[in-house]
């Protein structure tokens, strides 16, 4: 059991390191946040500190993952609800929300800091797209619209319009996205009452 914790733990260090890294922030900005010294830090990523709970809390919260990404623990409970993220090439993660056959299926995307002059890859698809800002600036390109989403801010589309999503190079970027099939949207079931003249 011992072995097994001390992989786990010794493991801890590279994926700090590789968070870090992908979301483009410094050692002293990692500490700013965390509260952790700088020298701590980098004794963590390198592997030469055994993380302590009260240091990878802090660190979980501010890459946004939880404790169990952090320290890749294996999947307990109900396989339907404990997802994992999905790392790509380009630095994005995609964690699914839901696995819902033939439904409306939930996305978390955590995109790292783009450039502003990127050239997008416009692609098609069947399917309905509703998009919910967290953090960041989502930089959305429309078919001929090529807008910025500001954290609350929302964008619905037919996915058979050319579209990109993209975070602009004030940072990384954290939105929503809810995909269903041709036609399916989401709708609100619940409005305020319009009230007439007094």
């Amino acid at each position: 059991m011992d072995e097994t914790i001390d992989r786990t733990l010794g493991a801890v260090g590279p994926r700090l390191k590789t968070l870090r890294q992908r979301r483009e922030v410094t050692l002293s900005d990692l500490s700013a946040q965390t509260g952790i010294s700088t020298s701590t830090l980098s004794r963590l990523e390198a592997g030469l500190r055994r993380p302590t709970l009260e240091q990878l809390l802090p660190l979980a919260r501010a890459h946004g993952v939880t404790l169990d990404e952090l320290v890749d623990a294996p999947p307990t409970g109900d396989p339907r609800i404990n997802l994992r993220p999905i790392p790509t090439n380009d630095g994005r993660t995609i964690l699914p929300l839901t696995r819902r056959p033939g439904g409306i299926q939930a996305y978390k995307f955590v995109l790292p800091a783009g450039r502003d002059d990127a050239e997008p890859d416009l692609r098609t698809h069947e399917g309905y797209d509703w998009a919910f800002v967290l953090n960041g600036r989502l930089r959305l390109v429309l078919g001929e619209h090529d807008i910025v989403l500001e954290p609350g801010e929302v964008a619905e589309f037919d996915t058979r319009t050319p579209h990109w999503f993209g975070a602009t190079s004030s940072g990384p970027v954290e939105f929503l996205s809810l995909v269903g099939k041709q036609g399916e949207r989401a709708h609100v079931r619940a409005a305020p009452k319009q009230r007439g003249p007094k």
